[in-house]
């Protein structure tokens, strides 16, 4: 979801340079299998160590609808990555499993590749104790890929597929 922000911070820094770099964004990859394996392996080792519970939630990075109406590409990547979008928002969601008698769940981030506040405050602080304070029993935060090895090798094929036709060494 920060893809623009950043774009737009590079692009202003280029703008007052008078030699301006070759640039080229990697823009999106919520269907890459590069990245989605890596997931899919990661919730499974998860699972694997320590049982699967009785729900899995996806949570992504909340966004305004009017950015979606402006044409922002999130949320629809974001559906076609879990494709099914939990709604209304993580926590009401989780205080609703919890009152319905779901007593376990895991929370994963699809929408990070690195955890930061949002996840790590946000979902696996706010919203684990907003479930168990609705009568949930077991909340588990799967940590975002990281520096997952799979991911980082999967990170670093999709730039090398994208360098492809550029110069990746210098002539000098």
């Amino acid at each position: 979801s920060t893809t623009a922000t950043v774009v737009d911070a590079v692009t202003r820094h280029a703008a007052r340079l008078r030699d301006q770099p070759e640039m080229r964004f990697i823009k999106r990859f919520h269907q890459e299998p590069l990245y989605l394996d890596p997931l899919a392996a990661s919730i499974e080792a998860h699972w694997r160590e320590h049982g699967k519970p009785q729900k899995l939630v996806m949570s992504f990075h909340g966004l305004p609808r009017y950015s979606i109406e402006l044409g922002d590409p999130y949320y629809r990547d974001c559906m076609e990555t879990a494709r099914r979008w939990l709604e209304p928002y993580t926590e009401p969601t989780l205080k609703a499993l919890a009152a319905s008698g779901v007593t376990e769940v895991d929370v994963v981030c699809p929408g990070f590749v690195a955890d930061c506040l949002e996840t790590l405050e946000e979902i696996s602080l706010e919203c684990r104790d907003a479930f168990l304070g609705a009568g949930g029993r077991q909340f588990r935060y799967i940590p975002a890929l990281n520096d997952d090895p799979a991911w980082i090798a999967g990170l670093a094929t999709l730039v090398e597929r994208h360098l492809q036709g550029w110069p990746t060494h210098s002539r000098t």
